[in-house]
């Protein structure tokens, strides 16, 4: 998709940014839909809606296609909606900035697992640190009972594993061919793959309040965020814009203060700290032994 003059204009930072914000508001908005339906089922709205809206924009069909270029783009976007998934089932039990840090454990080890020095291990400590920081010491059990924190944790942790996996298959995919197309027939693949398990469960949301809801939660949640990080990444870097990935908890935190009034407690800003930390020494860790990769294949 051709950028436009204003786009490039602005600071690809601030381009982040206002990614991380649209992305935390669709979460927002999502959470609104929770009692008038489950969560994985506001999760598939939010991806037939972006589906539908990326195909239009993105047009993939202009693009050569093979069965093994569909079947990767089927599992690419059937990873990322089981993460969408998994993630608002989490964030219906844990406040938005706690479970958007703990995610980052699956992109926290996935970044150091390339790196042999002491910023890989010290980053995976305060991972571990930050995890045990807001599940333990941070999130208030009296609340909530046990069990629904219980399973907002088992949710988050999945979550971090699904967003992981599609760290790793999207990175291949995106240097194989469009990323952008494969999202786009990923995301529509996923949508008719989960459609069994989410349509039963849709009746609460076809009122017009609901889908103008859904259709805000589908483009600030998936549309306006993917197609920002695509300027971003092209003018930053691969290096600097995972780094920058750093600021999402907290921009997390900012939205859930604002749109959900959820105040954080000393346990969880301390974890958050020390995850976003983590984040920050994982990425420029793992930064020399990807550009290592790339002179041995150079050569």
């Amino acid at each position: 998709m051709k950028i436009s003059d204003a786009a490039n204009r602005v600071p690809a930072p601030a381009l982040f940014i206002t990614a991380g914000f649209s992305q935390y508001i669709g979460a927002a908005l999502a959470v609104g839909l929770f009692t008038l339906a489950p969560p994985h089922t506001v999760a598939w709205t939010r991806a037939l809606v972006a589906g539908v809206v990326l195909l239009a924009l993105i047009r993939p069909w202009r693009y050569s296609w093979t069965k093994k270029t569909l079947l990767e783009s089927a599992v690419f976007g059937s990873v990322l909606l089981a993460m969408n998934v998994t993630f608002y089932i989490a964030i219906n039990y844990l406040p938005l900035g706690a479970a958007v840090a703990l995610e980052f454990v699956g992109p926290v080890i996935v970044a150091a697992r390339g790196a042999a020095g002491i910023r890989g291990k010290v980053s995976v400590a305060l991972a571990a640190a930050g995890v045990a920081l807001i599940s333990f010491v941070g999130l208030d059990w009296s609340g909530v009972g046990p069990r629904e924190i219980g399973i907002g944790l088992v949710a988050i942790f999945v979550a971090s594993a699904f967003w992981a996996g599609y760290m790793l298959i999207g990175g291949k995919i995106a240097s194989e061919r469009s990323g952008q197309a494969s999202l786009a027939v990923g995301m529509i693949a996923a949508a008719l793959l989960f459609l069994p398990a989410s349509l039963p469960w849709a009746g609460g949301l076809a009122r017009w309040d609901a889908l103008w809801l859904i259709i805000g939660m589908g483009l600030l949640s998936s549309v306006v965020p993917y197609m920002l990080d695509q300027v971003t990444i092209r003018r930053l870097g691969t290096a600097t814009f995972a780094l920058l990935n750093a600021l999402l908890p907290a921009t997390a935190t900012v939205v859930g203060f604002l749109g959900l009034r959820q105040i954080p407690t000393v346990g969880e800003l301390a974890g958050l700290v020390a995850i976003t930390v983590a984040v920050a020494l994982s990425t420029r860790a793992a930064v020399p032994a990807v550009e290592e990769r790339k002179k041995v294949d150079g050569d």
